[in-house]
């Protein structure tokens, strides 16, 4: 595991110098958000250890706080994927959960829900596994204080941006569309993309001018009953209130194609998706730090 890590920090100076973009759920603004978000949440004695446990990352991908770390898994994902491929291949199926908007399966969408081998570590599990199944394979790590210590923060490393990932909807989500990658959108003021990217980042982007600022507003607007009804619940449950999300206004709203996958979005749709977008990152922050406080807390 160690060779890997000393790879990532090669593999991803890579991918910058040879121009590939590869693409972020949330955006690493939108996983900053969610991070910051948890922190405001977390009980003082689970802050401490989490920020102990992440002082202790090697691998150079991010800062070494809680925000940051937030997205510290795309950047691991993407570190070799011009290069060897390895840590691209092994886990970029976990950070989604294909529920077909025509007929939910999530075993099917899970690949079978394959159970993780007799003393295999949840980061080297099965590349075929959904987030869904991640998430609780590393919280139960988290969890367990006989966890190896290495394994036990890439666990939290992992659920900083998993927890994240299944509430974009469209990485709960699909349209025979790989998510909505291959549904082209135009809308004013947005330059044209594809629909996953826009949920993904412009969405994000209009709440605010930088992640902090984003953060401190819905915090603001987070009252205690919804923190109180969103501190419940199973990823399964999570992943099912996402799709929903995503049939009734991501893919739901859509208006008629202009031209064969080509969507012009109405003022009206990005307004919808900006709310939307809010709740959604408001819901990972709170549902983060529901995880965190739960696998950390101090046990007599």
């Amino acid at each position: 595991m160690k060779a890997l890590f000393t790879l990532a920090r090669v593999g991803y100076l890579a991918a910058l110098c040879c121009g590939a973009h590869p693409v972020f759920a949330w955006g690493d603004e939108g996983h900053e958000v969610i991070g910051l978000i948890a922190d405001h949440y977390l009980e003082p004695a689970v802050r401490a250890q989490v920020q102990s446990m992440l002082e202790e990352d090697d691998s150079g991908l991010t800062a070494r706080d809680m925000a940051h770390e937030a997205a510290w898994a795309d950047k691991f994902r993407d570190s070799d994927r011009n290069t060897t491929r390895i840590r691209y291949e092994r886990t970029r199926n976990w950070h989604f959960v294909d529920l077909e908007i025509t007929g939910v399966d999530v075993n099917s969408a899970c690949y079978g829900r394959p159970r993780l081998p007799a003393g295999t570590a949840a980061s080297e599990g099965p590349a075929e596994d959904c987030v869904i199944d991640k998430i609780e394979q590393f919280r139960a790590e988290l969890e367990n204080p006989r966890t190896d210590p290495r394994e036990r923060r890439l666990a939290l490393q992992f659920l900083l941006h998993l927890i994240g990932d299944v509430h974009q909807p469209l990485h709960a989500s699909d349209d025979h569309d790989q998510g909505g990658n291959r549904k082209i959108v135009s809308a004013s003021g947005i330059p044209t993309s594809n629909l996953h990217h826009d949920w993904d980042i412009e969405f994000v982007e209009r709440l605010g001018p930088n992640a902090t600022d984003i953060a401190a507003r819905l915090i603001a607007k987070i009252s205690d009953a919804e923190r109180s009804r969103w501190s419940q619940g199973t990823p399964t449950a999570w992943a099912l209130e996402s799709f929903s999300v995503a049939k009734a206004h991501a893919y739901g709203l859509l208006p008629a194609p202009s031209s064969p996958g080509r969507y012009q979005l109405p003022d009206s749709y990005v307004a919808d998706a900006i709310e939307v977008t809010a709740e959604q990152l408001s819901k990972g922050g709170v549902r983060l730090a529901f995880v965190l406080n739960q696998a950390l807390a101090r046990r007599p």
